[in-house]
């Protein structure tokens, strides 16, 4: 079994307490809800169909389910374990409160942010394989849960980008999840198949504090794992106020 690591949450003393709203753990999106309820669990009756002094309803066609996209296969070389050499890299997120995040990763990997910088993106130079950190957020629930709440949303995920969640795990202060899908067109037009390896590591409080996605072809399964246990076992977390008024509760995450 892959190694865990650990995480130091080391909270500047003036910050804020704060109260989480919303969820969190998403591949990049935050956290999908569903809010539709049956008539019956809301208490309020349905209404008759085709009663009398009442007319038929028209009938509406029933609209196709997606059908899942044509997978296709980068067969790249398989990226190796024992060929890759680590250094330690420090980067910024800005979330809830400002994180201080540092790591150990491959040395040649890029780095890149998003704008507003929620996440840190690690990504090797044939743009293949990618290692992505997020911070910043709430520590406010296990790993275990925040896991769970990944799932919710990738079982939301349109038919045609064939998931197929391989194994989910959780051990010490760790929970690790697996799984292949194929990104949208826009992402993907070929319709690659992707290997998703995504764990949420807790700080001494038990909560989760980083989650980490290492994604890649499925031939880079080990390799993939390698990154991520490393990057696991060095990460550290350092959080400050966003501004000295005060934080922010923009954009909660696991």
């Amino acid at each position: 079994m892959a190694r865990r690591g650990t995480v130091g949450a080391l909270l500047t003393s003036g910050l804020v307490a704060m109260i989480a709203i919303g969820g969190a753990g998403g591949y990049g999106v935050g956290l999908l809800t569903t809010t539709d309820q049956s008539a019956a669990a809301t208490g309020t009756a349905a209404a008759p169909l085709g009663g009398p002094g009442s007319s038929s309803p028209t009938p509406t066609a029933t609209p196709s389910p997606t059908p899942p996209r044509k997978v296709t296969y980068d067969d790249s070389p398989a990226l190796k374990a024992d060929d890759l050499k680590y250094k330690t890299r420090s980067f910024t997120v800005k979330n809830v409160v400002k994180s201080a995040v540092s790591v150990r990763v491959p040395w040649n990997w890029d780095f890149t942010q998003p704008d507003p910088p929620t996440t840190g993106r690690f990504t090797d130079p044939t743009h293949k394989r990618w290692l992505r950190l997020e911070a910043g957020f709430t520590i406010r629930r296990p790993p275990a849960e925040s896991m769970q709440v990944r799932i919710g949303e990738l079982n939301r995920l349109p038919a045609d980008q064939s998931l197929n969640i391989l194994s989910q795990d959780v051990e010490g202060n760790a929970a690790t999840l697996a799984y292949t899908y194929v990104p949208p067109k826009e992402q993907s037009p070929e319709g690659v198949l992707r290997y998703v390896v995504v764990r949420w590591v807790a700080d001494d409080s038990g909560n989760c504090a980083v989650e980490m996605s290492s994604t890649g072809l499925p031939q880079d399964k080990e390799a993939l794992l390698a990154v991520l246990d490393r990057a696991a076992d060095s990460v550290r977390r350092e959080d400050s106020p966003l501004t000295a008024g005060g934080t922010s509760r923009f954009g909660q995450r696991p």
